[in-house]
């Protein structure tokens, strides 16, 4: 974390040759709204519907790197989650796909569709805690107490 709580995103990568084609395909997935607050693009209020890169890589046009988000929730969500970063709360239902998949590419080496990501939701979420967050976590507890 860099001084006064913002996290150090080093964010890599040139975007694809058809990264824009790609990009919309996942707004339009999406419904053409924010996956986060569901408001649809619409410029007037505000609500302009963007791609963000969950994992920081531009050049990472995976399903679940490309997170559809109307400005205002990409930039809370980029500025506040960086999936590097082990997780202890449980994540908000919008989320979980795109962690699972994350989990699945970080853990397993593997892209994975979405719809296996929600099939093995539960296994691929796991990994946060199977890392050891929880051990740590329980440690810290006991010493307290």
């Amino acid at each position: 974390m860099k001084a006064g709580g913002e996290l150090d995103r080093r964010f890599v990568g040139e975007y694809a040759p058809d990264g824009k084609q790609t990009r919309r395909a996942a707004r339009e997935a999406a419904g053409n709204k924010c996956i986060r607050c569901l408001h649809p693009n619409d410029y007037a209020s505000g609500h302009v519907l963007t791609t963000h890169h969950f994992d920081g890589n531009k050049a990472n046009d995976e399903w679940w790197n490309l997170m559809a988000l109307c400005q205002r929730c990409h930039l809370k969500v980029q500025g506040k989650v960086d999936p590097r970063i082990p997780f202890f709360l449980e994540h908000s239902a919008w989320m979980k796909p795109y962690v699972a998949g994350f989990y699945a590419h970080k853990y397993e080496g593997r892209n994975i569709t979405r719809v296996e990501a929600m099939a093995r939701l539960d296994e691929l979420l796991g990994y946060e805690f199977r890392g050891g967050l929880h051990r740590r976590i329980g440690k810290v507890a006991n010493r307290l107490t």
